[in-house]
């Protein structure tokens, strides 16, 4: 079978969480030939991995590279008359149903999405055309027109202007030229690792090709945007006008795609509110390696007892505020108790300020014991970092504590959680995101920003050392029936099958006769050599 894997930045670009999922993924399903299509500007600028023998890089959009110059050379064409007339036409139904506050029957959004794609597709010129004054005025009569959503209508020309820049962006990968029989059309299945602009070309390959999209999210790109920093710049009219673009879209995509896969139920219940038929979701928990951390989860006797470990990325959403005010109380009620916080490397400048501001705070709390980057054994809390001396691994680092704690006020699919349910570590949560999924009944889940309850659970688990190993020999179990990499790819391995034989036969230009290449003929190996006739990949009659 032949695979389009579109990314975002990604495989075989990016290091992160995206990028080894879909390595695993095509490393582990070397049956199937992968064509791969990198969507926006890569995530690492290094050099990319080697690829394995059955998967290729056909395309990447970057918009500094050859792509982008594509985008350029296009964005100077000049429409004619009739052209900038079907643009127009076509801007205003998309447009219009941005700004509705509700549709009647067809969607507008979705008819003008797929009037651009076809200009584009015909005659070049579309990014220009989104930049022009034909579209800023068309955007503002649509803002202005009765029954306009109420933060649609306050918008200015400035917000206008913005909004053209952004729209401009996120519809790019339908001025590519993905489209033709040589590119997305010579696959058999695209598998979108993302929703969103990630998936919009194979959104058109299924309009204007009819391949099959398969769509995985193991975030909801939707939630992202709507969480996003950058938001607290912009108007209230823009922010309405934004949300309800990338709202459009997502619910277009999963409208479309044969099916979805989400990595948990917290991002499937996003689907569902935006329109996704349940009958086309299946959920594939993400697939992690569980073989590091086999040394920690076989040992149910490692770890001080009397430690508390938090690990991950130091930032607001982790609430390690409301953690430090639950250590205190535990602390009061059992002063040899212990934190560790173990924050990765920072990425964005904020992390490193957000952790200043809980030393700080820390100090506050334990003004006579000096909390600091010092042992554990010497402070009540202590603050380090992943890969420095007193955390030089994952795996020692879950094996030093009794308790793995996750105080977050925000969370998709917390996968630390999983790691430490790998090390048989019993666990106290908040209730976000995917958590109680996750956890199932191997751990404690307390409401988040309670520090209260927080304290209460992790004390009940500190004075139980039975109840402790308990319950983390239940997560290993639970985390090794479902989050492992095998039993991903054995989900995707039957996912594809399923998917092909809904498809339609497809003929090709250049496949000779048809079904001249039966399925047998590409499973690899010999599967029956004494009832095979040699070079025709047929039986015997």
């Amino acid at each position: 079978m032949r695979i389009a894997l579109l990314t975002e930045g990604g495989y075989p670009y990016a290091t992160g969480e995206s990028g080894v999922w879909c390595e695993r993924l095509v490393r582990g399903l070397g049956q199937h030939r992968f064509d791969l299509y990198a969507v926006g500007r890569p995530s690492s600028t290094g050099a990319s991995p080697p690829l394995p023998p059955h998967a290729r890089l056909v395309r990447a959009a970057d918009p500094g590279s050859g792509s982008g110059n594509l985008l350029e050379r296009a964005a100077r064409r000049a429409y004619g008359r009739r052209d900038r007339r079907r643009f127009t036409e076509a801007y205003e139904l998309l447009a219009a149903g941005l700004c509705a506050e509700e549709d009647a029957g067809a969607d507008p959004f979705a008819e003008g999405l797929y009037a651009l794609a076809g200009l584009a597709r015909e005659r070049g010129g579309l990014p220009g055309a989104l930049r022009s004054d034909d579209a800023v005025r068309a955007l503002e009569a649509a803002c202005r027109a009765p029954g306009a959503r109420r933060g649609a209508a306050a918008a200015g020309l400035p917000d206008h202007l913005a909004f053209a820049e952004h729209l401009e962006e996120v519809l790019r990968p339908l001025s590519l030229d993905w489209y033709e029989e040589d590119a997305l059309g010579a696959a058999d299945l695209c598998h979108a690792a993302a929703g969103g602009t990630t998936a919009l070309p194979g959104l058109l390959a299924t309009r204007f090709l009819g391949t099959p999209l398969l769509v995985t999210e193991y975030g909801v790109p939707l939630r992202a945007h709507y969480l996003s920093a950058d938001r607290a710049d912009r108007s209230a009219p823009l922010r309405t006008l934004l949300a309800a673009l990338h709202g459009r879209l997502a619910a277009e995509v999963y409208r479309r795609a044969a099916l979805l896969t989400p990595g948990n139920a917290h991002t499937r219940r996003w689907q569902e509110r935006c329109g996704a038929d349940r009958a086309r979701i299946r959920t594939v928990h993400p697939g992690m390696a569980a073989d590091r951390f086999d040394g920690v989860g076989e040992d149910e006797e490692s770890g001080d007892p009397t430690t508390l470990l938090w690990v991950g990325r130091a930032e607001p959403a982790k609430d390690l505020i409301a953690l430090l005010h639950a250590f205190a109380e535990i602390r009061a009620r059992q002063p040899d108790a212990r934190l560790r916080i173990v924050a990765v490397p920072a990425r964005d400048p904020g992390d490193d300020a957000y952790l200043a501001h809980c030393r700080g705070f820390a100090a506050q709390l334990f003004p006579d014991e000096a909390a600091g980057a010092h042992a554990v054994g010497e402070n009540p809390v202590s603050f380090e970092e992943l890969g420095g001396p007193e955390a030089p691994t994952l795996e020692e680092t879950y094996a030093s504590g009794a308790v793995v704690v996750l105080s977050s006020v925000v969370e998709g699919f917390p996968a630390g959680l999983v790691e430490a349910m790998f090390c048989a570590r019993a666990t106290v949560s908040t209730d976000v995101g995917a958590v109680v999924e996750i956890i199932g009944g191997t751990g404690l889940v307390v409401p988040p920003r309670n520090p209260r309850a927080l304290a209460d659970a992790c004390l009940a688990l500190l004075r139980d050392p039975g109840r402790r190993h308990r319950l983390g020999a239940a997560a290993r179990a639970r985390a090794l029936e479902l989050f492992t990499v095998e039993q991903n790819l054995a989900a995707f391995r039957g996912i594809y099958l399923e998917l092909l034989s809904r498809a339609p036969v497809r003929h090709r230009p250049g496949d000779g006769a048809l079904f001249a290449h039966p399925a047998e003929a590409h499973v690899p190996g010999s599967w029956n050599p004494g009832a095979v006739t040699a070079g025709t990949g047929a039986p015997d009659a």
